[in-house]
């Protein structure tokens, strides 16, 4: 049966030949036409002219309306609804073949008589499509601020998480990460800052495939794109849980065509980035007497003797005299790392798949020294996914994605308990002399008594954990989504509809394994030998376990629209979803409760000739915190965009801007998290039973077993809003071969959700959530790129830039008597301290007792200055030192300003890339072992920089430390800008050399693809911190070092 003509197309495409006609009328006017035939009948005589017909396309058809002009004349013709045109054309003319969205065609006419030309997708397209919140849409439309990181860069970076392989690649996202644990490594992400009260309460949404999921541990070769959401308009359909931004992930899909199998195998070596110097046991002695001596401590009374000295300077008696470098002797200077990947898509036109099974491991840096087991840290990850794509019918589409991990971690017992939290702290409080780790099988300690006159006890490194065996932590996460999707053209062309069903569970099982091994303590006998006395027995490993599960559903039902009427294109999306979370974080005593969200989510987009563009996004969310009538919450926001190349008045400048698009965006986003997890926070009183012990009357020892009464409610809480605004500009120039991004953001954070701080001593009540904190943010971002290719010789420069500086506009504080002693108006997490001043010299320490109070300051009662002590400012200049002159020190933990230098080249087969990042505005101040010599209890370890940056007479103030002493320490090692450090670096995140085979060598093989590289990761930092890691903490969370990797890898295709 012949098929019948479809009747709605007919008046499309007659509309849209009509709006060709009446544009064609306007840039080729008949006038033009009869100048042309006269300019034709001309230069007849000198060439000749031939009748040209011919057909205009792209990738998917005919192109209707795109214009031909013949090149140096108002000649030209545009294409009718076929995309057929007819034009007569001199031999040797040059036409120039056009179109909105296109790259323009250039055609030196040779005298063909018919002529096919396909048009090329141009810069408006940028890059195909651009993932955004439910959904996808070209980048030509994008009103949103938003920064995209595809797969081959993600696969550049070594990293055991994937969040590290973000560092330095776009604009509004910074990391910062404190460890290099294996399975542990995963850092801190901050989307423009820090915009509430609390740095734990900025962390972005994380989706993976539209559903809230961390993307941490996925495998990178799963990965097909990552998306940072940045404004209100991007963010606003998440509602509630968007005002930290967003991040989105999106995994690979199969494509129509054979089957295409990849390998990918790669070794790699770890290494520590930065381990802190330490005294050895001489430089420790000597300090630590020169101290006692400069605070008058009688030669007899001195901790450590000559003889001990000389022994630790000789090592004449290392069993009797330790020094041991327990960092170096625990830390091991490298370990393996390897990651395999296989994976496989391809398809039929109805049915396509990628399926992808990976694997990682990660040995640990620790050295066990136990015989009968292993307790270094250790990390294998098994990823697999399997996505498919199903044309049930013409209509009708089937998404299927599996996927998951299992993985296995392990880690020594610290102190008898799992928690590591401390180990690396312990073992950096261990003095040089504590002993000499494991000899013969024997874990031996020093006589510390013996060696010297030392307060309290002194442990050795391999206290804390040596011989108390090890934990194994084995997980299983799961993920599964299935979408279906009706077409709805039998109702209006361009609407369909889907509904998508997630679910989510994890499960972790916990193994203890404890054991105990005896120490041998050496007596150092009289004449110099040692004795070895037994201290505890050796027990066998025993066993004990728990298990700890998450479980979580997703549902979502849309409705989505989408249709071009010539040149008004318009979109939009109406959506219901909710989400059921089990075991949710929060008071023990409701982890029974589930935790549950619903929102209703709508978007509209409309854009005229793909030059004027206007969106506007709406979430609509209820939530569990808020009393009925306050539960739920409107999330507006609005974005327009014009992309100015497109007007008559910017044709002038087109061959150096390529594109300019403006666009500008506001919206409010919402949140309902608070800082300690609590739930249901307009519920009345409650009370924990069976948690109070209360005694009555007097003289009574007896305590009764009681309630106690919880967190107070607080009907009258509500939404926690931020009102974003955003004004961007996208331009190209050279024919795109340059591209320019710019940002300003501003936003206003309001009715944050924190406790009252400003209470009596006396309240025996922990006081309700309320809506009492205010904060503003604003910042800019920067992106330029260069990329270009001469001949076989392709390269490119990239750079980035963000800035993002908060500001607290209103928190629960008391009113000190001086403003900069107020948090109030400083960034979130700013530190405070005593203003350093200089040392004392030692005409200083002479004036002293007569001029405190008056030109000097006083110091307070019981303080005597020595010389190389600590001076501070008085800033209320009332002429003596206390917490009155406490003000804000140097910048958060957190870096305001970020940026990345992107490089590559690639020549034939070989290709060079790296990426350099940056981060300043950052501090950290020392703490602990990294701040106080010899620790709060004087006999813990020694920083080596305390020795050698110490004040002298003649170092003056250009020393980095006070001179030692005892007597003054809560003097000098009070908080003080003395101690903070600018923790701004530049570092070399990754860098990757590789070779591509030619494919005639492949052909002769009968592979597809073959590549060898070698890339690292962190492998050089430039930084004035140089005591630690730039990004770790110096403090008593110390932990397990920062890694650098240098890896080899081959990549094969069939």
């Amino acid at each position: 049966m012949k098929k019948l003509v479809n009747p709605m197309k007919i008046p499309h495409k007659v509309w849209l030949l009509a709006v060709s006609l009446f544009v064609s009328q306007i840039v080729f006017p008949s006038g033009s036409y009869t100048d042309a035939e006269n300019w034709t009948n001309h230069l007849v005589t000198q060439q000749k002219v031939i009748d040209v017909n011919g057909t205009v396309s792209d990738s998917f058809g005919p192109v209707i309306g795109a214009s031909i002009v013949i090149k140096g004349t108002s000649t030209g013709v545009i294409t009718d609804m076929d995309g057929r045109f007819s034009l007569k054309v001199p031999v040797g003319a040059t036409l120039v073949v056009s179109y909105v969205g296109y790259e323009d065609k250039i055609i030196h006419y040779k005298g063909e008589r018919n002529l096919k030309i396909e048009l090329n997708e141009g810069v408006q397209q940028l890059q195909e499509v651009q993932v955004i919140a439910y959904g996808t849409t070209k980048k030509v439309t994008v009103t949103g601020s938003m920064s995209s990181v595809n797969s081959d860069e993600l696969l550049k970076t070594p990293a055991s998480s994937l969040a590290n392989a973000l560092t330095g690649k776009v604009t509004g996202l910074s990391t910062v990460q404190t460890t290099g644990q294996p399975g542990a490594d995963d850092p801190s992400l901050y989307v423009r800052g820090v915009g509430s009260l609390s740095v734990n309460l900025s962390k972005p949404l994380m989706l993976v495939d539209g559903v809230e999921r961390s993307f941490f541990q996925l495998d990178p070769n799963e990965i097909e794109d990552i998306t940072i959401l940045k404004d209100a308009s991007a963010t606003a359909v998440f509602g509630v849980r968007g005002a930290n931004g967003v991040i989105l992930v999106t995994t690979k899909r199969g494509k129509e065509g054979p089957a295409k199998v990849n390998f990918s195998t790669s070794f790699a070596i770890q290494m520590p980035t930065r381990m802190p110097e330490f005294a050895n046991s001489y430089e420790y002695a000597t300090a630590y007497v020169d101290a006692q001596r400069r605070d008058g401590v009688a030669e007899d009374a001195l901790a450590f003797d000559d003889t001990a000295i000389e022994a630790f300077r000789t090592h004449s008696n290392p069993m009797a005299y330790p020094d041991t470098d327990w960092a170096d002797m625990l830390i091991k200077k490298t370990a393996l790392q390897t990651q395999h990947n296989l994976s496989i898509s391809g398809g039929t036109k109805k049915v396509r798949y990628f399926a992808s099974l990976g694997v990682f491991t990660q040995d640990g840096l620790f050295r066990a020294l136990e015989k009968d087991y292993n307790s270094n840290f250790k990390y294998n990850r098994y990823n697999y996914r399997i996505n498919l794509d199903i044309d049930v019918t013409k209509t009708t589409l089937m998404r299927m994605n599996l996927g998951g991990r299992v993985n296995d971690k392990r880690s020594p017992n610290y102190e008898d308990k799992d928690d590591i939290a401390y180990l690396f702290r312990d073992i950096y409080w261990a003095p040089p002399f504590a002993g000499v780790g494991v000899v013969d099988d024997k874990w031996i300690v020093a006589d510390s008594k013996k060696i010297g006159k030392l307060p309290g006890d002194v442990r050795d490194a391999l206290y804390p954990y040596y011989g108390k065996g090890y934990n194994t932590s084995a997980g299983n996460v799961l993920n599964f989504d299935f979408m279906l999707e009706q077409k709805l053209d039998m109702l209006t062309k361009g609407l369909k509809v889907h509904a998508k069903g997630s679910y989510n569970s994890g499960v972790t099982l916990i193994k203890y394994r404890r054991c105990s091994y005896p120490r041998y303590e050496s007596i150092l006998n009289d004449d110099g030998t040692i004795n070895l006395r037994k201290v505890g027995d050796k027990t066998s490993l025993n066993y004990e376990e728990s298990m700890g599960k998450t479980r979580d559903w997703y549902l979502e039902f849309a409705l989505n629209y989408k249709r071009d009427f010539g040149k008004h294109h318009v979109s939009g999306l109406v959506m219901y979803n909710q989400t059921m979370k089990y075991y949710p974080d929060g008071p023990d005593n409701l982890k029974g409760i589930p935790n549950s969200y619903v929102g209703l989510v709508g978007r509209v987009t409309y854009d005229f000739n793909t030059r004027y563009m206007i969106d506007a996004n709406m979430g609509y969310n209820g939530s569990e915190n808020f009393a009925p009538g306050k539960r739920f919450g409107l999330f507006p926001a609005f974005s327009a965009g014009w992309i100015l190349s497109e007007e008559k008045f910017m044709q002038k400048l087109k061959p150096y801007l390529s594109y300019f698009k403006f666009r500008a965006s506001y919206g409010i986003v919402g949140n309902d998290r608070t800082n300690d997890n609590s739930r249901f926070l307009y519920l009345p009183d409650a009370y924990n039973p069976s948690s109070g012990k209360y005694n009555f009357g007097t003289n009574v020892s007896t305590s009764l077993v009681g309630a106690t009464e919880a967190k107070k409610g607080n009907p009258n809480v509500t939404w926690e809003t931020a009102a974003k605004q955003n004004y961007g500009a996208d331009l190209f120039f050279f024919d795109s071969k340059l591209k320019m991004n710019l940002d300003y953001f501003i936003e206003h954070r309001k009715n944050i959700l924190t406790t009252r701080s400003v209470v009596p001593g006396y309240l025996a009540v922990t006081l309700p959530t309320s809506n009492i904190g205010k904060v503003d943010n604003k910042g800019f971002e920067v992106n330029l790129n260069w990329r270009d290719r001469i001949n076989d010789f392709g390269y490119n420069i990239g750079i980035n830039l963000s800035y993002a500086k908060n500001k607290i506009v209103f928190m629960d504080e008391i009113q000190y008597p001086y403003d900069y002693m107020q948090k109030t108006g400083k960034p979130v997490g700013q530190e405070f301290g005593y203003k350093y001043d200089g040392f004392f010299s030692e005409d200083d320490v002479a004036r002293y007792e007569t001029e405190r109070g008056k030109s000097m300051p006083d110091y307070g009662a019981g303080f005597m200055p020595k010389p190389g002590d600590v001076k501070y400012k008085d800033l209320n200049n009332d002429h003596k030192i206390d917490n009155n002159d406490v003000a804000a020190i140097g910048n958060p933990i957190y870096p305001l300003l970020t940026g990345g230098l992107n490089l590559g080249f690639s020549y034939k087969g070989f290709d060079v890339s790296m990426t350099w990042s940056g981060a300043t505005k950052t501090s950290r101040l020392l703490g602990d072992i990294f701040r106080e010599p010899f620790g709060a209890t004087n006999a813990r370890s020694l920083m080596k920089y305390m020795v050698t940056d110490a004040w002298t007479p003649e170092k003056g103030n250009s020393a980095k430390a006070p001179a030692l002493t005892f007597t003054n320490k809560t003097n000098n090692y009070r908080d003080s800008d003395l101690w903070l450090r600018d923790a701004s670096y530049i570092r070399l995140k990754n860098v990757e050399i590789g070779y591509n085979f030619s494919q005639k060598l492949l052909k002769q093989i009968h592979l597809g693809s073959l590549r060898i590289y070698a890339s690292g990761y962190n492998l050089l930092t430039l930084d004035k911190l140089k005591i630690v890691d730039p990004e770790s903490k110096p403090s008593n969370q110390s932990m397990y070092p920062v890694v650098m990797v240098v890896n080899f890898g081959l990549k094969v295709g069939f």
